[in-house]
């Protein structure tokens, strides 16, 4: 849409904002009403075929009371909630919301207010139940008698409806919001019923592979631990061997807040202090005895020195300025453009071919690097691993890119694993320091020691199980992200 002319008995409530009236967006509704019939969420609502209710703003007083995740907007993405949200609350307080909120298997949360992020939404799983979610998040019911929730779901995902969220976008104060005005959204559904049939059927199963994959990487962090410690891969067999209802009853429930540790006081030698470091949490002792007791099965060895051993390439991203935002469809990865170990499938800025070609050769970046959040506060340690769909990609300078070069001791899979195991992860929040106005982690990311174990059979295992739980997760991605596509 570049201008079109309107007749002013076609402005409504006062609205004078070009992309409220898309032609392009009618057009492509008229378009389909020989095989979608055209529902408005309005008058769904009103005869009660969908039930709409959005969350509660629960102070900042109960962040970090305890572990059951208290859902923001940024925890939405993918189709999915982040398995370790940035806040979590008390068990009295998810009792105060529990009734209010009602989340059951099968509601859609949906970004309403924001910016880049409205839109985003996700379906919740048995996984999922035990949540308090923010009010800028709209929680959809949809009637099973009328459709399933899934179709409704990849609905909601499609170009189309993404296009309607989009031009109902408005800012109110200081935010920008979809409001009411989410009512106003036309879903297409297929008139043949065979067909939604089967579109139903591919995203639940589809869901299905990546809640199972999204259950490991919750626990990941204390099965891998456990494996190190036992020096097998026996304790992630049995947790992958369990029946679904067995994962959600043993399932650890976690924040982000269970990665820094849990010491309250301690001596240290005054010749132990390094560089003039006098943070406590800097020579945590649990850590030190963790080592200990890995030494007989791992071989404990620092970033630096599998950089130097050539074993291991870190760099960092470019900051490309934000002129550069927006002027084409190639990702731009920041900080929060990733969870799960996966990137988004929608980050939130893009750039140019142009600007894309003078920064390519530099980055460099390959299917199995990994990147890491050297910069933010939650996020740092924050990981994920690219794919060859990620490949045509820029990212910026609060990640590092750590590349496995051909070695016969660690993988990028292995690397992976190890990137999310406790020991490491707490090692990364021990070294975390306020700079300027930002935590990082900065060089001494090459401080962190990975306990790599020394059985081979123990280090190819669990590289395999790693690789086949991505792989998994990203063709299911893949299923969803193309049901979305086609289906109007």
């Amino acid at each position: 849409m570049i201008n079109y002319w309107l007749n002013s008995k076609s402005i409504r409530e006062r609205v004078f904002i070009p992309k409220y009236y898309d032609p392009n967006i009618e057009a492509k509704l008229n378009n389909l009403k020989k095989t979608h019939h055209l529902f408005k969420i309005s008058d769904l609502v009103r005869d009660g075929k969908i039930k709409l209710s959005t969350g509660h703003e629960i102070g900042k007083m109960a962040y970090g009371t305890g572990d059951i995740p208290f859902v923001r907007t940024s925890d939405l993405t993918n189709w999915e909630t982040k398995t370790a949200p940035k806040q979590g609350v008390s068990e009295e307080i998810y009792s105060k919301y529990q009734k209010a909120q009602d989340v059951k298997s099968g509601d859609i949360l949906l970004v309403r207010d924001g910016t880049y992020l409205i839109g985003t939404n996700c379906i919740v799983t048995e996984l999922d139940k035990k949540i308090v979610y923010q009010s800028h998040i709209l929680k959809i019911r949809v009637s099973k008698e009328f459709l399933d929730p899934y179709l409704v779901f990849i609905v909601l995902n499609s170009p189309l409806v993404q296009e309607q969220i989009r031009s109902v976008q408005f800012t109110a104060d200081t935010i920008d919001t979809i409001g009411s005005r989410f009512n106003e959204l036309v879903l297409p559904i297929p008139k043949d019923k065979r067909n939604c049939i089967q579109i139903s059927e591919k995203a639940k199963q589809a869901m299905n592979k990546r809640e199972l994959g999204k259950a490991f990487i919750k626990q990941a962090p204390v099965v891998i631990e456990k494996a190190l410690e036992l020096n097998t891969t026996k304790p992630i067999d049995e947790f992958l061997n369990k029946t679904w209802d067995e994962i959600l009853k043993d399932l650890k429930q976690d924040t982000v807040t269970s990665e820094f540790g849990h010491f309250e006081t301690f001596w240290v030698n005054a010749k132990a202090i390094k560089e003039r470091i006098f943070l406590p949490k800097y020579y945590d002792p649990e850590i030190t005895e963790e080592f200990s007791n890995l030494s007989s099965s791992c071989d404990c060895i620092s970033i630096d020195e599998l950089c130097n051993d050539k074993v291991l390439s870190v760099s960092t991203g470019d900051e490309i300025g934000k002129m550069a935002y927006g002027t084409g469809n190639i990702p731009f990865v920041r900080t929060s453009d990733f969870s799960n170990w996966e990137l988004k499938h929608d980050p939130k800025q893009g750039i140019s071919d142009e600007i894309y070609q003078s920064y390519k050769a530099k980055q460099d970046v390959k299917t199995g690097d990994i990147l890491l959040v050297r910069d933010g506060t939650y996020l740092i340690g924050t990981s994920c691993i690219i794919t060859e769909e990620d490949e045509e990609m820029l990212f910026c300078g609060g990640l590092y890119k750590i590349r496995v070069n051909e070695n016969d001791l660690i993988d990028q899979w292995l690397l992976l694993a190890l990137l999310n195991s406790y020991l490491v992860k707490r090692q990364i929040r021990t070294k975390q320091f306020t700079r300027d106005v930002i935590d990082t982690i900065g060089k001494r990311l090459y401080e962190v020691v990975l306990p790599i174990p020394k059985s081979k059979e123990v280090r190819k295992s669990l590289s395999n199980q790693m690789k086949r739980i991505v792989e998994s997760r990203m063709e299911a991605r893949v299923t969803i992200k193309d049901e979305s596509d086609k289906i109007c």
